[in-house]
């Protein structure tokens, strides 16, 4: 090995990383109000995030037999958003549906969901692994993101890429937001998906449309996607943390 890792020890660092990490967000809804376990996952971020890119690289997520996809894709979170918008959506099939392509881009553009169905796809059948500790292979059809962001132009100064939401997870009138930075934007396996197993994404699933970053756990997949925001920095949005989750005291990487 070039990097000196034996392959067990590698897979021993992995495992002791990824179990640390699920762990420790397992019990996040029962001690996400503790000042001092927000403080231990601040702290313990960079070093996550630094490590998982050096062990994993740019390499794709494993990817399944079409035998092994799940009866049914266990939804979770929201499963049937009440917000107006999104319910004047769903009145008329999401005929009127556009999704928007902004921020830091040369030129900000939308799209129907028409014509993001219109447009080359990747296929994939993948695992989607909750942090509440199960998982489910699903087959999903959408188009790579940075076929979007390419055609919108990225602006010099773009870092991040920031998803905003249909959904009202807390029913307060906070939206729901995730954001990832332009190394997984770019990567070939995250998609706005569109289709679920041979058919349109259900409402519970995130219809009309919602992102897959495969290379991340569920909480950084999101659902219901009605904007994608380029920008230089998390810090403005939410409460700065880069997420719904984040902003409780998840990891902002969330990577597997």
């Amino acid at each position: 090995m070039t990097d000196g890792f034996k392959p067990s020890r590698r897979l021993l660092l992995r495992g002791a990383l990824a179990g640390a990490g699920v762990g420790l967000l397992t019990g996040c809804d029962a001690l996400s109000g503790s000042e001092r376990f927000v403080s231990v996952l601040a702290s313990a971020e960079p070093l996550n995030e630094r490590v998982q890119r050096m062990l994993t690289g740019n390499r794709l997520a494993q990817e399944y037999h079409p035998s092994m996809i799940s009866p049914v894709f266990r939804p979770n979170g929201s499963i049937n958003p009440q917000t107006p918008e999104y319910l004047a959506l769903t009145a008329n099939a999401f005929r009127d549906y556009r999704l928007q392509v902004r921020g830091l881009v040369e030129k900000p553009l939308e799209f129907s969901l028409d014509a993001l169905r219109a447009m080359p796809a990747r296929s994939q059948i993948t695992r989607h692994d909750c942090v509440e500790g199960w998982s489910v292979i699903g087959g999903w059809v959408g188009v790579p993101l940075a076929t979007l962001i390419d055609l919108a132009g990225v602006l010099p100064g773009a870092r991040y890429v920031v998803f905003h939401c249909f959904d009202d997870l807390s029913n307060n009138g906070t939206r729901y937001y995730e954001s990832i930075d332009l190394l997984d934007a770019y990567h070939p396996q995250t998609i706005v998906a569109h289709t679920l197993n041979g058919a349109p994404i259900p409402i519970a699933n995130g219809a009309p449309v919602r992102m897959r970053i495969e290379r991340k756990l569920g909480y950084k997949q999101p659902k219901y996607v009605h904007t994608i925001e380029l920008a230089d920095a998390y810090a403005r949005f939410g409460a700065g943390k880069g997420g719904y989750w984040e902003d409780q005291g998840y990891d902002w990487y969330g990577g597997i």
